[in-house]
């Protein structure tokens, strides 16, 4: 491998680790600083944490991969994906920044259900926590997941550690620099080290299309069409062999935004609620790059694979470091693995410290240490940090995994059992106790099953639906039965 590749790599682990250090120096000293940055995020940067958080290494290997393999129709994902991440911004972002600080401060998502609902208080943490830790690790195994895919593909076996596979490598290689600056710098090292990486992300799907289209060998827009016409005439309709159900279970990713709790964290640590707006258009235009790049990717990135038959693609989700290598000076070609380096350690970071804010506050600290002081919160957020980091790893240990099915999995999970409860909680006053414990645990359960049962692949001898689908909708259900059942508990609280 080229020096040039090992130059950019180092120069982007060496920046990452700095600003953790930076971050450690200006922002660690209690519980809130370390797990919220003490709520004075700007908006470009909360705007942009939540943007990188979010578009993890999916945007640049799965989503490329799925249109590579089956057209535009694909592209209903990042349409769906987009008009979610609107809609959270519009509905949850100002109610969830206004009223976690309202309800005691809450510093964490369960925290923060807890004080909205103190009859059901003790069940909403530990229940809720316990949903983040087990999703969290399966979504972080599919960070880990690309970041030894890339490792595999780029350096061949060139990379030779005490016997470990240039996989393996990858993955503990992408985890000990996270875990760096996580450790470290806790939120304020994760959102700006996300705002650095969302930039580095957004050049690199401006870049990549761009050459792969224009450059050389690439014959524009009106070669590229006519190469994938003869792959299939429908290969660029939206509509491309999609079902009704198939539809849905795209444009249904965009359910999910509503309850991520890396994302809507970040909601949290803005300034003020007055500085939303901004930070939401701030956002919702870097998503609108970042997807049309990743589109433009998996589609011409077709075209131009096509069109050059002796390259090699056993796997399309590699489209992104095949070309980055073929394409590129190396120099340039480092900066691209580092863009998706980006894209997996900014979700990765976002994620451990979600998971270990929650076992803190809401396992040691409510269970163990009742008073536990900041110097002992800050220590213990920090070896949870740890632990859900080298158990993702362990989960990650398959090199056949898919990057994007991993995602589908922890994103519904997330997406069922604390979307309709965040949004409800936030908007519907006469919701109490027993209806969120009753939506959390019917839209996770509902999820679980779905995948056990295979019903996301194949539904009633047809398509599979996507399990985000039934989880939102059965979760939601449960919410308004059972709070109106339950309605004379009395627990009816002011929300704006």
């Amino acid at each position: 491998m080229a020096i040039g590749v090992w130059i950019s790599l180092i120069g982007y682990f060496v920046l990452m680790i700095a600003i953790g250090i930076y971050a450690a120096k200006k922002s660690t000293s209690n519980s809130e600083e370390y797990m919220l940055g003490g709520r004075q995020l700007p908006p470009a940067v909360a705007a942009l944490s939540a943007g990188a958080s979010d578009m993890s290494g999916w945007l640049l290997l799965g989503l490329p991969g799925a249109l590579f393999t089956t057209g535009m129709s694909a592209a209903w994902i990042g349409i769906g994906l987009f008009v979610g991440a609107f809609v959270n911004w519009i509905v949850v972002a100002p109610r969830l920044r206004e009223q976690t600080e309202r309800y005691d401060n809450a510093l964490t998502i369960p925290q923060f259900l807890a004080s909205r609902f103190p009859s059901k208080a003790m069940a909403l943490r530990t229940v809720s926590a316990i949903i983040i830790v087990v999703f969290f690790a399966v979504y972080t195994a599919s960070g880990l997941v690309a970041g030894g895919k890339l490792f595999e593909s780029a350096f061949g076996e060139l990379i030779n550690i005490g016997g470990m596979s240039d996989y393996s490598v990858g993955i503990w290689l992408t985890l000990a620099v996270v875990l760096t600056y996580t450790v470290v710098g806790g939120f304020l090292a994760v959102s700006l080290t996300d705002f650095v990486q969302g930039c580095i992300m957004m050049l690199a799907l401006i870049i990549m299309p761009a050459v792969v289209l224009w450059g050389e060998g690439g014959g524009g827009f009106s070669q590229a069409s006519e190469t994938l016409a003869g792959v299939d005439p429908d290969f660029l309709s939206l509509f491309n062999s999609l079902t009704f159900f198939g539809f849905l279970s795209t444009v249904a990713w965009g359910l999910g935004y509503f309850g991520q709790p890396h994302i809507i964290v970040r909601f949290m640590a803005v300034r003020s609620v007055k500085e939303i707006p901004t930070a939401r258009n701030i956002g919702m235009s870097w998503m609108f790059i970042s997807l049309a790049g990743a589109v433009g990717l998996g589609v011409f990135g077709r075209a131009f694979i096509e069109r050059n038959p002796d390259l090699a693609l056993a796997d399309p989700e590699t489209l992104f470091i095949v070309l980055s290598n073929l394409l590129f000076h190396p120099l340039v070609t480092g900066f691209l693995y580092a863009a998706l380096l980006a894209a997996v350690m900014s979700t990765i970071s976002s994620q451990l410290l979600v998971a270990s804010s929650s076992l803190t506050e809401d396992f040691y600290r409510l269970f163990l240490n009742r008073n536990a002081s900041d110097k002992q919160l800050v220590l213990s957020g920090r070896i949870c940090v740890l632990a859900v980091g080298i158990i993702a790893a362990l989960l990650a240990g398959d090199p056949n995994s898919q990057v994007l099915g991993l995602v589908a999995n922890a994103w519904a999970g997330f997406g069922a059992a604390f979307g309709p409860l965040i949004i409800l909680s936030l908007t519907w006053p006469r919701m109490n106790g027993a209806g969120a414990v009753s939506g959390l645990v019917v839209g996770a359960v509902t999820v679980i099953l779905w995948i056990a049962l295979g019903w996301n692949a194949s539904f009633l001898g047809g398509p599979g639906i996507y399990e985000i689908i039934p989880g939102f909708v059965f979760a939601w259900i449960a919410i308004v039965l059972v709070s109106r059942a339950t309605a004379d508990t009395g627990e009816f609280r002011a929300i704006s």
